[in-house]
């Protein structure tokens, strides 16, 4: 659950509730967790290390491959070529932004193993 869900899970549970005497405590309460979430969607997370969005793929097939490199190295060419995935090849560094899944098919062993293609970025 991220931060925006548990807001609007706070948010639910102040409404739901009745205000007297014997719920202040319990209100305060769900009101000093929403000003926390809040603040962390406000500030930046004080981590030690400079960490990229993550990203979700469905799995599919009976098996995962990662490719992973710099930029213009031929990933996504590697990626159109061996799967029916259209992955856009350009002459010009971070054409793919997003992380990018195929499937290719292994017909010897009746099998499928995914393919996806992961970019580096330069520091």
């Amino acid at each position: 659950m991220g931060i925006l869900e548990k807001i609007a899970e706070i948010e639910r549970e102040i409404s739901r509730t009745q205000k007297n005497k014997a719920t202040e405590y319990h209100l305060g309460l769900l009101k000093a967790k929403l000003a926390k979430y809040r603040a962390q969607l406000l500030e930046p997370s004080k981590s030690s290390g400079a960490k990229g969005e993550g990203f979700d793929v469905m799995k599919s097939g009976d098996a995962r491959v990662a490719l992973i490199g710099f930029p213009s190295v031929g990933k996504s060419t590697f990626l159109s070529l061996m799967t029916s995935t259209e992955s856009e090849a350009a002459s010009y560094e971070f054409t793919t932004l997003t992380c990018i899944p195929g499937v290719i098919e292994v017909s010897v062993l009746g099998r499928a193993a995914q393919l996806i293609e992961i970019k580096l970025q330069r520091r």
